[in-house]
């Protein structure tokens, strides 16, 4: 049985959020793919996109690429280390709607949660917006993503959300050869087939990995919202 179909008022379509953190823009990809199947579905989608305010860290986000990478980037692990949280601003759209899904993007910093994402989670005002809905997690990862995915879903269920799905993505490389095409992409915001010297993959969320999250958005909508609002039948292929 779909979860709102049932309660929601005839001709009125069902709301979704994206809320996420983008620094670079993949977690802002990948629920825009979310979002065309949403809309596709004939739901109401709203984009949240968290910004990132405290004194102590903003400034080297507030451009891409970073100035200094290698201190910009190392510099974030004590706070991400301690899951520390700071100043955010979030947009209208978290405070005004009343939301059938909410579909959480999640860039991964240093194993976890972002320090972004975290403050919202932890938030007054993530209570009012997950209390009783429900929500899917969309994780974005160099590797380790099942810690992230983990906090980002105790997080919003301690708000009061109830979690119906989750899909992730790492990039290609290795730990070391992906560490290099991320830290060589935010140090230039180009792809390069090398750095240090070694022969690197191009980092971010392949087109492959869009392709997978409509798939999931799809068996997504049909469950939350149910069939009926289907206009195109979704690939039998599951999510990994």
């Amino acid at each position: 049985m779909a979860d709102v179909t049932a309660d929601r008022p005839k001709g009125h379509p069902p709301q979704v959020l994206l809320l996420y953190y983008s620094y670079t823009g993949q977690s802002a990809k990948v629920l825009e793919a979310a979002g065309e199947v949403f809309r596709e579905r004939g739901c109401e989608v709203h984009s949240a996109p968290i910004e990132f305010t405290d004194p102590r860290y903003a400034e080297r986000f507030s451009r891409f690429p970073m100035r200094s990478v290698w201190p910009d980037f190392l510099g974030m692990l004590p706070a991400q280390t301690l899951r520390k949280t700071g100043d955010i601003r979030t947009p209208d759209e978290v405070r005004n709607g009343d939301y059938d899904l909410i579909c959480i993007g999640s860039p991964t910093w240093w194993r976890t949660v972002s320090m972004p994402l975290r403050t919202f989670l932890t938030s007054h005002e993530a209570r009012h917006l997950l209390e009783d809905k429900p929500f899917a997690v969309f994780v974005v990862c160099r590797r380790y993503w099942r810690e992230n995915l983990t906090a980002v879903r105790k997080l919003a269920e301690k708000k009061g959300g109830r979690y119906r799905g989750e899909i992730h993505f790492g990039y290609p490389g290795g730990q070391l050869r992906s560490m290099l095409s991320l830290t060589s992409y935010l140090g230039t915001g180009e792809y390069r087939d090398r750095s240090l010297g070694l022969r690197i993959p191009t980092t971010n969320v392949s087109r492959e990995q869009l392709e997978e999250t409509r798939r999931f958005s799809a068996k997504l909508a049909d469950r939350i919202f149910g069939k009926e609002t289907r206009t195109t039948e979704p690939s039998p292929v599951e999510p990994s």
